[in-house]
């Protein structure tokens, strides 16, 4: 990606509706839709195909409906918005204005995990689950700005997701980018796909970042973070953050209410306790589950109030 790419999300042509499959498959036996992988070449101009495209969730592109990764572009600057997702996020900050805050400090979380683990962990192939719309600062050009030939998977269920990732999230030369197409819930899958790209025989940084507040409790978020350890090499990390009502009770709850009335795909705020538990006993790195904006702060930095419980756990090594 080029510098010029770094200030934001560009928008794509999707104006023609994602089609939903007309007979969708039980989520375990729905591959995931491997987009082709980037190691450095130009990616051409992406457009989603509505014949082939298909996730669990069967998110459509619907202007007319808020979009969760753009109402979250949205908190982040970014412009590639549209008139019910501004509404969505205005409202959302309208009860709790600390949101924006949130969003920026998950990004800038999303920095630190990234560079400590390649910088101080020597850790070089990553997994990024709820990629999201990109921004600057993704998590190729974090790592591979460490060391060029990181390898990076990217995953999202959301087609329309995966069309800007595969256009805009180019790995440089000596590293690769790939993207697969999967729900969160479907960590089977995850791994499969990612192993096309990544060695999981080695150790591997997943980021489960602003994504398991998706799952709901009917849904297991614990089994979805286990099933992934499960199917890593010994010395792997996983990274989580997660929205939280524990600082704000009736505020994140109303504006959890309030998003959850306009957008499709509900959230669900955990406690400190709750957030702890999807590690599934893990050692965690110090200093723990704590606020994101506490997780190893940049030297300066000036933390501000963020409504993201987050930590990094290590599968320790002999594990196996």
């Amino acid at each position: 990606m080029t510098s010029s790419d770094r200030s934001g999300v560009l928008p794509l042509d999707i104006s023609e509706p994602v089609r939903p499959s007309t007979s969708p498959e039980p989520p375990s036996s729905t591959p995931a839709v491997r987009l082709a992988a980037s190691d450095g070449e130009p990616a051409p101009a992406a457009r989603a195909d509505p014949d082939r495209l298909h996730s669990r969730c069967d998110l459509q592109f619907d202007p007319t409906v808020a979009h969760p990764a753009r109402v979250y572009a949205y908190w982040l600057g970014g412009k590639d918005t549209y008139a019910a997702d501004r509404q969505a996020a205005e409202e959302v900050i309208r009860l709790r204005p600390a949101v924006v805050a949130s969003a920026r400090a998950n990004r800038a979380f999303l920095a630190r995990v990234v560079r400590f683990l390649a910088a101080d962990c020597g850790i070089r192939q990553f997994l990024d689950i709820g990629t999201g719309l990109p921004a600057p600062d993704s998590t190729h050009q974090v790592a591979q700005d460490v060391a060029p030939q990181c390898r990076v998977v990217y995953v999202d269920n959301d087609p329309v997701v995966m069309a800007h990732a595969r256009a805009l999230l180019t790995s440089t030369a000596a590293g690769a980018c790939d993207y697969i197409q999967a729900d969160v819930r479907d960590s089977g899958t995850i791994l499969a796909g990612a192993a096309v790209t990544l060695d999981l025989t080695k150790p591997v940084g997943v980021l489960l970042l602003a994504v398991l507040h998706f799952v709901p409790d009917s849904d297991d978020p614990a089994g979805v973070v286990a099933t992934l350890a499960g199917g890593l090499a010994p010395g792997s990390f996983i990274a989580i953050s997660h929205l939280t009502a524990d600082l704000a009770p009736e505020q994140v709850g109303a504006a959890a209410q309030a998003y959850n009335a306009l957008a499709p795909v509900a959230v669900t705020p955990r406690t400190h306790a709750q957030v702890s538990g999807l590690f599934g006993g893990l050692p965690l790195l110090a200093p723990g589950v704590v606020p994101a904006c506490e997780w190893r702060p940049d030297i300066g930095a000036v933390a501000q109030p963020c409504d993201l419980h987050a930590g990094v756990a290590c599968l320790p090594r002999g594990r196996r």
